[in-house]
């Protein structure tokens, strides 16, 4: 047979565009094994698995301790506030002077002034029926503060103090700032509540 013969019935090699293609296909597949074996990327692979949840983790820490630090502001503002009302050191105060005289004390609070609310009101010895823990919080959304009891109350009466002020979460759509009981507006609402006994 002819050469010519062998190459139609595939018994020589084939030349030409065939045979391009299969060399770059060989050099393809070579590549891609020698890209495969590789191992430079290996640290960055462990990175890209890893940052999400260490940012994660880092988001979570940042907003959980600036709500523990508010909230702890908030609390011992209101303790030390009602400490100068039961001694009465603040004569016929108002709930504008106390929530100026708290929101001074806690100085981490963004807006403190138009974001609370204070209710004031005295236990019955009889009945001891205590009102709701929640005072109602500020509707910024509305620009509305809800309707609450302000009674600053007689000597000798138990008194019992709710406060609510709202808040941003620094992180609002991450962790634990996704999750927390928003308003409309997106903020959450810290409530320090106290009772104390008015001086004669």
């Amino acid at each position: 047979m002819t050469q010519l013969n062998l190459k139609r019935v595939g018994l020589l090699p084939a030349r030409g565009p065939r045979l391009i293609r299969l060399k770059l296909l060989a050099r393809f597949k070579t590549h891609i094994f020698r890209v495969l074996k590789r191992e430079e990327g290996t640290a960055a692979i462990e990175f890209v698995i890893c940052i999400p949840v260490i940012m994660t983790i880092f988001i979570a820490s940042i907003e959980s301790g600036v709500l523990m630090t508010r909230y702890i502001m908030l609390e011992r503002s209101v303790d030390m506030v009602m400490r100068n009302l039961r001694l009465g050191e603040y004569p016929d105060p108002t709930p504008a002077f106390l929530k100026a005289r708290i929101c001074e004390r806690a100085v981490v609070l963004q807006h403190c002034e138009d974001n609370i609310t204070i209710a004031l009101e005295p236990i019955s010895t009889t009945t001891w029926a205590f009102p709701p823990r929640n005072a109602g919080c500020v509707d910024r959304e509305n620009k509305l503060s809800p309707s609450v009891t302000y009674n600053p109350g007689a000597a000798h009466e138990i008194m019992m103090v709710r406060v609510c002020v709202t808040q941003d979460a620094m992180f609002p759509t991450t962790g634990i700032g996704l999750n927390l009981p928003k308003d409309p507006s997106g903020g959450y609402g810290l409530i320090a509540t106290s009772a104390f006994v008015n001086e004669p």
